[in-house]
C-alpha cells in the first residue's frame, strides 16, 4: 500500500463578518443566547458574487502554490459540498476548470458535514492503489443562502468558507491514513434536512408561499447525536490505527458548537492545547469545517512533520466519520 502525506493548505472565508448582535436586528435572538448555546460570536457571509466554486477555487490555488505543485499534475479533484453553485454540473468540475488541473479527474461528495473527512479518505484509496499520486481535497460550504430566518436557533449557527488540502503519494513508510470510521444512520434524515428543492418536493409556488425552504434542524436530537457518535467513532479509528489517544498530536473536530467539541475532548481525555477551535469566529461551515480548522492549525505551526491528527465529524444523513492521519517526515512548507 502506498503512503501519503499532507504537502499544502489553504483557507478562504468571505470579508463579510456578521456578529451575533447583527443577526439580533434580524431575528429574535441575542448575542448572549447564542454564545451560551453555541459558543459562536460572528461568522463569514458571502457577499455578491461568491459562491461555493469561488471559494474552492481561491483556497486550492493556495494549497497547491504552499505543496508547490502545479495544476496540470494534479490527478483528482474532490469537492466536499452541501451547498454546490448548481445541482448540476458537479461544483468539482467547475473547480477543475478554475484552477487549470487539465488532466485531473473531479468528483463532488455530499455527505453534509462530514464531507470533508469522507472525501481525505477517499483520497487516500485511490493514492494506495497506485491510481493517483496527487489528489487535490477540498471542504466548501455556502450555507448563508440556504438559511430560513424565521427559523431563529437554526439560522445564527450558520456560516461560509472553504479549505483545502493537497494530499500526495510518498515513499515514506507508516503515514497517511491510519485509520478511520465512515457511518451513517438514515434514520434521522429529518433531523437535519433542506426539505425543497430536489426532485421528491421541487420549488413551486406553493412551497414558496408556505416558506417550507432552507435548512431545518432539530438542535436536540443532533446534539444527542453527536455526543453519542462523536467519542466512540474516534476510538474506533484509533484502535483500527493500534494507536492510543495519547499518541494524538492533534484533534480537528467538526466545528459545529463549542459545547461539544469540549464533551468530545473531554470524553477521550485531551487537554485543550491539542484541540482546534475556532467555531467561535466562523460558526458551522459544514464540510469546509475541518479543512478550514485543519489549514489555520497548519498556518499557526501546530501540526509538524511526523504529527498524529484525529479529524472527526458528524452531520445530515445522519453520518458521522473520524480519521487517524500521520503525516509525513518532510519539513512542511512555508
Amino acid at each position: 500500500m502506498i503512503s501519503s502525506t499532507i504537502t499544502g493548505w489553504g483557507h478562504e472565508v468571505p470579508d463579510n463578518v456578521v456578529t451575533n448582535d447583527d443577526l439580533a436586528q434580524l431575528v429574535d435572538t441575542s448575542d448572549e443566547w447564542i454564545r451560551e448555546r453555541s459558543g459562536i460570536r460572528e461568522r463569514r457571509h458571502a457577499s455578491d458574487g461568491e459562491t461555493t466554486a469561488t471559494m474552492s477555487i481561491a483556497c486550492s490555488t493556495r494549497a497547491l502554490e504552499r505543496a508547490g505543485v502545479a495544476p496540470a499534475d494534479v490527478d483528482l479533484v474532490l469537492v466536499a459540498s452541501s451547498s454546490p453553485d448548481y445541482l448540476t454540473p458537479p461544483v468539482s468540475s467547475q473547480v477543475q476548470e478554475g484552477i487549470g488541473a487539465t488532466h485531473a479527474g473531479a468528483m463532488q461528495l455530499t455527505v453534509g458535514c462530514t464531507g470533508f473527512v469522507y472525501a481525505l479518505v477517499t483520497a487516500q484509496q485511490f493514492i494506495s492503489t497506485g491510481a493517483c499520486r496527487t489528489v487535490l481535497v477540498v471542504g466548501a460550504e455556502l450555507t448563508s443562502r440556504w438559511m430560513n430566518y424565521n427559523d431563529r436557533s437554526t439560522c445564527v449557527l450558520f456560516g461560509d468558507g472553504a479549505g483545502a488540502v493537497v494530499v500526495q503519494a510518498t515513499e515514506a513508510d507508516g503515514c497517511g491514513l491510519r485509520g478511520h470510521v465512515l457511518g451513517s444512520d438514515g434514520s434521522g434524515a429529518e433531523h437535519l434536512i433542506i426539505p425543497v428543492g430536489g426532485v421528491a418536493q421541487p420549488t413551486t409556488k406553493e412551497t414558496l408561499a408556505q416558506d417550507l425552504g432552507g435548512l431545518r434542524m432539530n438542535g436536540r436530537e443532533v446534539f444527542k447525536f453527536a455526543t453519542r457518535v462523536l467519542g466512540t467513532s474516534l476510538q474506533q479509528a484509533l484502535d483500527k490505527a493500534n494507536l492510543a489517544v495519547d499518541d494524538i498530536d492533534l484533534l480537528v473536530p467538526h466545528q459545529a458548537n463549542a459545547r461539544i467539541i469540549d464533551f468530545a475532548a473531554r470524553e477521550a481525555g485531551l487537554p485543550p492545547e491539542k484541540v482546534v477551535v475556532n467555531v467561535d469566529r466562523y460558526g458551522n461551515t459544514s464540510a469546509a469545517s475541518v479543512p478550514l480548522a485543519l489549514s489555520e492549525a497548519f498556518d499557526a505551526g501546530r501540526v509538524a512533520p511526523g504529527d498524529t491528527l484525529a479529524l472527526v465529524a458528524f452531520g445530515a444523513g445522519l453520518t458521522w466519520a473520524a480519521a487517524i492521519y500521520q503525516m509525513g517526515p518532510a519539513p512542511l512548507p512555508v
